[in-house]
């Protein structure tokens, strides 16, 4: 039986059971944790060896962080609430465009460099975001959600066709040879300059190919089939039931290599800076830091909504605290070569769905994320997973990313405050810019380029002004709750 003086977030379960509970935690976010490090790596170009090491620090950190945030470290750092700490969706769409600008290990020490400066930033300004939540309404956290999910599904879209869009065609050389000789030759008889026609362009017969297509939609049949007919945690674990099945069906096909898999050492410690120095770039640091507000925000709004869940009210200091955590986290990720860090939402609401409120379930939960972050041949089993059988599940993970933002814009008040409508409006377009006119500011200055080809933080921007504008900063805390306890994705 519970100790009835016992509040049920203190509550040490028997250990079997928390093992078990902890498993069931780390299960529902380890598709989401995962998928982070493989976007970033193969955007980095970075090789089959170098992702693998991403994934390891990125599950050694989840679990580092999600100790410090679950079991608390001084008064200063841990909310001390049932929260599994991952890397979040926000900042992936500015590290691309980092990685994209700067790919390599040059790249990649870069965003590290970003990132640890925002995790300092955040830690110092974290008791003043903690006062923020006013500007962060509903109508402004589900439009940042919403075009988190929208910018997320061209990556999910493209490891369905077998790579980003540019790939479906490539300049056809021999055509091309041949039509500038021939031009030429035109040109020299007529004593007139040399005109060449449209560069000819020749498919590329790896992209969209239809047995790699297939096995992508058979993936996101499977992951449907289990959404609809199954029930409780198997439910929640679709994503990763789908990704297996879809293992399986390429390893059948043959298009699964397991060498890497196999020369991997089962044991490792993470360590840091892995790829080197970091390096710092004032511009990088603080879009980063930028991202960071709008995530410490999100997770003001996942802290409320676990204290109305669990019961357990959390003070201004305690709140301070957590988000605290949220820069330290980053602080850390950036050392150990991985990724910005937040609270995971999926987690959130499996608290609500078990009912179980016990913090240690999670510290349970981060042992296990350390112990996986250890294991090489587990990173390298995940980097060895074809791009074709992630495209079936990023479609429902980042869809679901999606989803979740239009959910929480339905407890918006559109119709007695038609504002609202432009400052959804607004945002998204601005968002999508990057998405449409990926050159859009090729004629500004270079060093802005992270930052403006960035639709999430062009979003974040754009919604915070409008929002202030058209409505003030009024706070509602109850509307924050509300929102929060909706979201069921991150």
């Amino acid at each position: 039986m519970s100790d009835p003086t016992v509040h049920p977030v203190d509550e040490k379960l028997p250990a079997p059971r928390l093992a078990a509970l902890g498993l069931q935690h780390v299960l529902v976010m380890y598709a989401g944790a995962i998928a982070v490090p493989l976007i970033v790596g193969r955007a980095l170009k970075l090789a089959p060896e170098q992702v693998a090491l991403l994934i390891s620090a990125d599950l050694f950190c989840c679990g580092l962080v999600t100790l410090i945030q679950s079991l608390g470290v001084t008064r200063w750092f841990g909310i001390k609430l049932p929260v599994m700490m991952g890397v979040t969706f926000a900042a992936v769409g500015p590290m691309v465009a980092f990685a994209n600008a700067m790919p390599g290990v040059e790249g990649a020490r870069a965003i590290f460099g970003a990132i640890i400066g925002a995790g300092v930033i955040s830690m110092i300004i974290a008791p003043m975001v903690s006062k923020l939540l006013r500007f962060f309404p509903p109508v402004v956290t589900g439009t940042i959600i919403a075009i988190i999910g929208i910018s997320l599904m061209r990556v999910g879209v493209g490891w369905a066709m077998g790579g980003p869009a540019p790939l479906a065609q490539s300049v056809d050389v021999p055509k091309l040879v041949a039509m500038v000789d021939a031009a030429k030759a035109t040109a020299a008889a007529a004593s007139a300059p040399v005109k060449i026609g449209p560069i000819p362009m020749a498919d590329n017969p790896n992209y969209g190919a239809l047995d790699t297509m297939a096995v992508a939609g058979a993936v996101l049949v499977f992951i449907l089939l289990l959404v609809k007919f199954a029930r409780g945690f198997v439910a929640n674990i679709s994503v990763l039931l789908g990704i297996v099945a879809g293992c399986i069906a390429a390893a059948a096909m043959g298009r699964m290599n397991f060498d890497k898999v196999a020369k991997a050492h089962w044991f490792d410690v993470v360590t840091p800076f892995a790829f080197g120095m970091p390096t710092f770039d004032i511009v990088m640091i603080l879009t980063m830091t930028l991202v960071m507000i709008v995530v410490m925000i999100e997770s003001t709004g996942m802290f409320l909504a676990l204290s109305d869940l669990t019961g357990k009210k959390i003070d201004q200091p305690a709140l301070a605290a957590g988000l605290r955590t949220d820069g330290l986290g980053t602080l850390i990720g950036g050392l150990f070569n991985t990724f910005p860090y937040t609270s995971f939402s999926q987690n959130v609401g499996l608290v609500g769905v078990t009912g179980v409120k016990s913090r240690w379930v999670c510290v349970a939960g981060g042992v296990i994320m350390i112990v996986l972050g250890m294991l090489p041949k587990m990173a390298a089993f995940v980097e060895a997973i074809p791009q074709f059988v992630l495209g079936g599940a990023g479609l429902v993970m980042f869809g679901m990313v999606a989803a979740t933002g239009i959910r929480i814009l339905s407890t918006v008040d559109f119709k007695g405050n038609r504002h609202n409508l432009y400052i959804v409006a607004l945002s998204i377009g601005f968002g999508l810019i990057p998405l449409v006119a990926p050159r859009w500011s090729q004629q500004m200055a270079h060093g802005l380029h992270p930052l403006l080809e960035s639709g999430i933080l062009l979003t974040s921007v754009a919604a915070v002004l409008l929002n202030i504008f058209f409505n003030g900063a009024k706070e509602d805390r109850a509307s924050a709750i509300e929102a929060a306890k909706t979201a069921e994705a991150h």
